[in-house]
């Protein structure tokens, strides 16, 4: 996740109290009485310890398997999705629970030769298996158009930079063009384990087999075949169709046609455990809906933790494709929860208004930031940055139907300023996670005291929104007020991974 950040002294906002809403109390089903959540009684029951002993179980699942990551497909992340589950279930008067399966096709292994000379590759997941031959062909441009792809003859395999738009759309306009196969070259030094096509489908035309390969060794192809050199690339690739799981909870009481979703991604990157991303997001989300146990609510709550979103925000893609948009419509405020406690934090809101990157998010968006600003000047005393909708976290796909969106982040491989380091302490010139998508990112690799800060954040805007919306723009008929916008590709996410 790359942000880049407009600043703000927690002294430059005005101040806008939120609706007071009259104190119920509420039986649930054993018959207990509940009070009505408030913001400062809900924050007032999270400890540091408990996010803390939630991360080492976290660690835990990725270091007891030989992959030592919480990547989906994997023991560990299968861990990860029943642990949250079996949790939530743990409350069965408060929350309804319920597990959304999809499956994906995971790369394995892949073994590759160029005129029978062995170069390391790593199979492209949501790309198809299987062992092509045939003459390199190289696309210029990056291969996002299909005029790029005018020299590609049948039985091609074609060589495209990763960069501009998603991997997807290279490998099914090559598929179109009659490429039997895809070599994709890095676009930064490293090579491509755990990378994929970032779409389950296109609608540019089907996939064929694709491999990754590194920066260097993709450039001195280019040079090779452009230099007139006929180069007969071999590549056998593997996959396995994993079934992951979207883990989503909604309280039973409370207004079901006007929800507050609060959401985070439940999977990590194969380099490594993911405990800040997004173990903290995961885990912020849970003692959260812990604490909200104990309270009642004017409006549903309902939690989600997404699957693979590190391949391509697949898990949000899904749930929201499968959603009417009659269901859509309930949903007043998706709030995403992405990096809790990098340790070189600034504190992040997403910039729902458009006043410092130029794209508003649908209407309720510029009032979920503007709250999260009071929040953080006026309750909690702490200065807080502007980041863009730059479309890298689950809020993507909710932008694109139209669904008012926000959010909170602590920074990731972007680097600390000078003015950002008087405001938050810390490194300047440093990045915000300096083991992001790194084997490093793990039980060490956490701020403890920016973590709460941000999880007290999540319970007021849960705290808040469970009582009224009534900061929110109002429904018209049933159905959200839509206001006519475009929503950028790179909002909406579908330039992730590029």
């Amino acid at each position: 996740m790359r942000f880049f950040s407009s600043l703000v002294a927690f002294g430059a906002i005005t101040t806008v109290a939120a609706v007071p809403t009259a104190l119920v109390e509420e039986r649930t089903e054993t018959g207990k009485i509940l009070p009505l959540v408030q913001s400062n009684q809900l924050r007032r029951i999270l400890y540091r310890s408990e996010l803390l002993k939630k991360a080492k179980i976290l660690e835990g699942f990725a270091y007891s398997t030989p992959q030592r990551n919480r990547l989906i497909g994997t023991p560990g992340h299968n861990s990860t999705i029943n642990w949250i589950k079996g949790i939530i279930e743990s409350f069965p008067d408060y929350y309804t629970v319920s597990l959304q399966p999809f499956d994906l096709a995971l790369g394995v292994s892949a073994n590759l030769t160029n005129n029978g000379v062995a170069m390391e590759a790593f199979a492209v997941g949501l790309a198809p298996g299987g062992h092509v031959t045939g003459p390199l062909t190289y696309v210029p441009n990056l291969g996002c158009a299909a005029a790029d792809f005018a020299a590609v003859k049948k039985g091609d395999i074609i060589l495209v930079g990763r960069g501009v738009c998603q991997s997807a759309v290279k490998d099914a306009l090559g598929s179109t063009a009659g490429a039997v196969g895809m070599l994709i070259y890095n676009n930064v030094a490293g090579n491509l384990d755990g990378y994929s096509l970032q779409r389950i489908s296109t609608p540019e035309g089907t996939y064929v087999p694709a491999g990754g390969i590194s920066k260097a060794d993709g450039e001195a192809l280019v040079k090779r075949v452009q230099a007139g050199e006929v180069v007969t690339a071999d590549l056998s690739t593997s996959v396995s169709v994993a079934t992951t799981y979207n883990v989503i909870a909604e309280t039973k009481a409370g207004d079901h046609n006007n929800v507050i979703f609060m959401s985070g991604h439940s999977d990590s990157v194969a380099a490594g455990p993911g405990i800040n991303d997004n173990g903290s997001g995961t885990i912020s989300l849970l003692e959260v809906a812990i604490a909200l146990t104990n309270f009642s609510v004017n409006n549903a709550v309902r939690f989600a933790w997404w699957a693979a979103e590190e391949e391509g925000l697949l898990g949000a893609s899904y749930y929201v494709s499968k959603a009417a948009k009659a269901e859509l419509d309930k949903i007043r405020l998706m709030l995403d929860f992405d990096m809790m406690a990098s340790p070189n934090y600034a504190y992040q809101i997403y910039d729902g208004d458009g006043s410092s990157f130029n794209e508003s998010g649908p209407p309720g968006s510029a009032e979920a930031e503007h709250e999260f600003e009071r929040y953080f000047k006026v309750e909690a005393g702490l200065n807080f940055t502007s980041i863009e909708f730059d479309g890298r976290s689950d809020y993507g796909p909710f932008l694109s139907a139209g669904v008012a969106t926000g959010g909170i982040a602590c920074g990731a491989e972007g680097i600390k300023t000078a003015q950002e380091a008087e405001m938050f302490g810390g490194q300047a010139g440093v990045a915000y996670d300096v083991c992001y998508h790194s084997a490093c990112d793990n039980y060490s690799n956490l701020n403890v005291g920016a973590w709460i800060q941000m999880t007290k954040a999540i319970a007021h805007m849960t705290a808040t929104f469970a009582r009224s919306f009534d900061l929110l723009p109002p429904k018209k008929s049933g159905k959200r007020e839509v206001e006519e916008r475009a929503i950028s590709d790179k909002a909406a996410g579908k330039l992730w991974g590029i």
